[in-house]
């Protein structure tokens, strides 16, 4: 049996529960859960709010770890390794986004890390746990400096989910990116878009958030609650990644980009954004468009960057008896920027 922590209801806070790993097989990786980053999508599926949890939950996608175990046929990992685990743990490996590399797009639904297959199943059991078994294919390897592990956990979902519509839309020397909101997200897609060379400008309603967007790399902060600053922006931006995770006004950015220009929506709120004038589209050809995380290759690709970058989240460390309350101050926004759970405590 395997400690962890679970929600058992909607209702219930976590709390302690054992769960079951399977016996590492052939191809599978076990790691022992060093530290678990907590993502605002573990709170909506803890509380139900997508209306699609398996109970008894156990999230966490953020890992981070070590390898105790491996199968027979397990070829890049050794007992001792680095390793970390992401938001995915398989998926039907023959669809073509599967064959192209882009398997959370698996057209037969990827399964979770936590929560189970997308398309319905058998239920996962995440990272607030002592350890996990996955397939050596879905296991990504860490090569930042064993001091900065708590702070890498959160790049394999707020890292990957930032870095990876930043990189397909070209953000880089000569494009001018918009980063919407400073929280979990906001601060790895500013960091990330800096590293690219983009130039960029943070929007945020916090007047407290302007220095920090700019330790974090922002050439460039707006307050977007001040409709002068944003007026003086219209028509700017190459490029808008917005990571709000709340339901919010989607013309008020729009209207800053230039012809062509495309907004990336990867926030989940709980409920739908209001939408979008036509107008805000037609006129100058602009698109409006969401990113889902990123496959397997492009996550060990985001972590190398950031690994060459010197690139880690800015996190508080809490021991895991210690999530309830982090869940509550994940509503406040009080938290610079993600919490990170040291397993050792669990």
């Amino acid at each position: 049996m395997t400690k962890a922590y679970a929600a058992q209801t909607a209702s219930s806070p976590l709390g302690p529960f054992e769960i079951t790993r399977r016996t590492p097989g052939p191809e599978d990786v076990e790691i022992a859960i060093l530290y678990c980053g907590v993502c605002h999508s573990d709170l909506h599926t803890a509380r139900n709010e997508w209306r699609n949890t398996l109970y008894p939950s156990v999230p966490g996608h953020e890992i981070v770890g070590r390898v105790v175990a491996v199968g027979e046929r397990v070829h890049r990992f050794a007992v001792g390794d680095l390793a970390g685990v992401g938001c995915m743990v398989d998926s039907c490996g023959h669809c073509a986004s599967c064959a192209e590399g882009e398997e959370q797009y698996c057209e037969n639904g990827f399964t979770g890390t936590y929560n189970g297959p997308v398309a319905g199943g058998e239920n996962t059991y995440g990272g607030y746990s002592a350890r996990v078994v996955v397939k050596e294919s879905f296991v990504l390897r860490i090569r930042h400096d064993e001091k900065d592990l708590a702070a890498v956990a959160p790049l394999l979902c707020a890292g990957i989910t930032t870095y990876s519509p930043l990189r397909h839309w070209r953000a880089g020397p000569g494009k001018k990116v918009g980063v919407v909101g400073l929280g979990g997200l906001g601060h790895m897609g500013v960091k990330i878009a800096h590293a690219l060379g983009a130039h960029v400008t943070l929007f945020t309603t916090s007047p407290g958030k302007v220095a920090d967007g700019r330790r974090l790399g922002a050439d460039a902060v707006c307050l977007s609650s001040d409709p002068a600053q944003m007026a003086a922006r219209a028509g700017s931006l190459d490029f808008i990644l917005n990571t709000v995770a709340a339901a919010h006004r989607l013309d008020d950015y729009l209207g800053l980009l230039k012809r062509d220009g495309t907004m990336a929506l990867v926030g989940a709120p709980e409920h739908p954004h209001p939408s979008p004038a036509a107008f805000s589209l037609i006129f100058k050809r602009r698109s409006l468009a969401g990113s889902l995380i990123g496959g397997i290759r492009e996550t060990q690709e985001m972590l190398d960057f950031c690994a060459a970058h010197g690139i880690i989240s800015d996190i508080e460390t809490i021991r895991m008896d210690y999530i309830n309350t982090a869940y509550e101050r994940m509503l406040k926004n009080d938290v610079k920027y993600r919490f990170v759970i040291d397993m050792a405590t669990i």
